[in-house]
């Protein structure tokens, strides 16, 4: 049994939004529309796939992250604060993140206009002609840091991330607090109802 108020340990690939983020809180429970009541149960929000979202009172803030990305041009999580974020950590030598690189692209295009932004971090790539070969194969227009030595991931819990389970995506809210983490390849079909949830959250 989870002690409330911590983080899930990262979850297997393909386990899914609905085990992995799940934020235990202790006496508070939420529904859709996030209001609490105090029965003990995991303080979570379903959204319409069945995934679960941490309650907004509960969430972490993201650490820092800032610097050029593959392309030297400055990027910082800072500056999107206001927008709903999907934090991707791949790299070129990880099967399941060719795999998940597409649908990330087709997501990122396509909720846009809601808010959403995408930012990746490059782990483990020492070369980075391998990276932007990459992000040039799978046409991605979101940047990524590069992150050779795995000290941006560092800098997150190991319990709300783990560097060692690649790829990873966190869900960050308009606040820059993390709502939702995954390990392992994800899908549109899991993402989709999150970014939705959070975008409606701050409109």
């Amino acid at each position: 049994m989870r002690r409330p108020g911590r983080w899930p340990v990262a979850v297997p690939a393909g386990a899914g939004l609905a085990v992995a983020a799940a934020l235990v809180l202790a006496g508070t429970a939420t529904d859709d529309r996030g209001s609490g009541a105090p029965d003990g149960r995991a303080g979570t929000l379903g959204t319409a796939a069945g995934a679960t979202l941490a309650d907004p009172g509960a969430r972490p803030d993201a650490p820092e992250l800032a610097g050029e990305d593959l392309d030297g041009k400055p990027v910082s999580l800072a500056e999107l604060r206001g927008r709903v974020v999907v934090l991707n950590v791949w790299g070129s030598w990880c099967g399941p993140c060719r795999a998940e690189a597409d649908d990330l692209e087709r997501l990122s295009r396509q909720t846009r206009a809601d808010g959403v932004r995408f930012l990746g971090i490059n782990t483990r790539d020492r070369d980075p002609a391998a990276a932007r070969s990459f992000v040039h194969a799978h046409e991605l227009s979101f940047p990524s840091l590069p992150d050779p030595t795995g000290e941006l991931l560092l800098r997150f819990p190991p319990a709300l991330l783990n560097p060692q389970a690649v790829p990873s995506t966190l869900v960050i809210d308009r606040r820059g607090r993390i709502a939702a983490g995954i390990a392992g390849a994800v899908t549109e079909e899991q993402l989709r109802p999150v970014l939705t949830h959070l975008a409606q959250e701050g409109s």
